[in-house]
């Protein structure tokens, strides 16, 4: 999970890169490489490229897509910690839209620490005077967006291959973007070519440590580890772009990702102490003459 966290923190970096080069013309070259990637190994696994549910998973696709346009376009306008702090806000509307989706509860502790996150976007937006309240509120757009898209994953987590939910996100991405790019090409020129192929690289490779991390440990024990980027955010934006923050800010930041941890954590608890109820009540009809 470091190592996922710290490749997506280089793609993050990529993005920021190249910013005379429209962020949809960047999303092109990463569902290119994205796409024939995944094409070959689900070839290798034997497993149908196509999917059984293909309503939701073009859905999946059509929320991504939205919210990967949004949050490149908001890391090239916003200071990188800053972006990647708001998505991270993403598990809140996961969270909420999982009422609905998936039918599952969200406690009252749960709502307090979702004000508390959204507590440190409005100190962000009074005291930073660096941050575009535009681009501001569409990185909280496109957390919006990213949190649909993992609803969706989950309901069809238990029916389709991740591999198969993995393609279809370029799959459905790349038409959007494609078309746009066809009438606004601006030309890399340089090293631009070098930086548009290692976004996609980065991307991958975040994506399988991501999804080898979770295979092998529990999520409740890996996941809190993602938000290790917004260290890798924070030295990444001075070193590579000088970007020095208001102390405000960095409050803010910290309300944000103080709500989303407690949130995750009570969630973690919470599960924890469903599952052992229910192993007790097991074990008690076991016992039963």
């Amino acid at each position: 999970m470091l190592l996922s966290t710290f490749f997506f923190s280089l793609m993050q970096v990529c993005v920021k890169w190249v910013p005379h080069i429209p962020a949809e013309e960047i999303i092109v070259f990463r569902s290119l490489i994205s796409l024939a990637i995944s094409l070959v190994f689900l070839r290798r696994a034997g497993v149908s490229v196509w999917g059984n549910n293909r309503k939701w998973l073009f859905a999946r696709g059509a929320f991504g897509a939205v919210a990967l346009i949004l949050f490149f376009n908001v890391l090239q306008n916003l200071p990188l910690a800053t972006a990647a702090t708001l998505q991270y806000l993403s598990p809140i509307f996961t969270a909420i839209l999982g009422i609905f989706v998936v039918q599952e509860r969200v406690r009252f502790w749960q709502w307090i620490f979702f004000l508390v996150s959204f507590s440190g976007v409005l100190v962000i937006e009074g005291v930073e005077t660096n941050v575009d309240t535009l681009y501001l509120w569409l990185g909280v757009i496109s957390a919006v967006f990213t949190g649909v898209a993992y609803t969706i994953v989950r309901k069809l987590n238990t029916n389709e291959h991740p591999l198969v939910i993995i393609f279809y996100f370029p799959l459905v991405t790349l038409p959007v973007v494609g078309l746009y790019t066809i009438f606004n090409w601006v030309q890399p020129i340089g090293w631009d070519w070098v930086v548009l192929l290692l976004v996609g690289l980065f991307t991958q490779l975040g994506q399988y440590y991501m999804t080898l991390s979770y295979q092998n440990e529990e999520i409740s024990k890996v996941a809190n580890l993602t938000y290790i980027g917004i260290i890798y955010a924070l030295l990444f934006g001075f070193f590579f772009f000088g970007e020095l923050l208001n102390i405000w800010t960095y409050l803010g930041m910290a309300l944000v990702l103080l709500g989303v941890i407690l949130n995750v954590q009570y969630k973690n608890k919470m599960t924890k102490k469903a599952t052992l109820a229910a192993e007790t009540g097991s074990k008690r009809v076991e016992l039963k003459p």
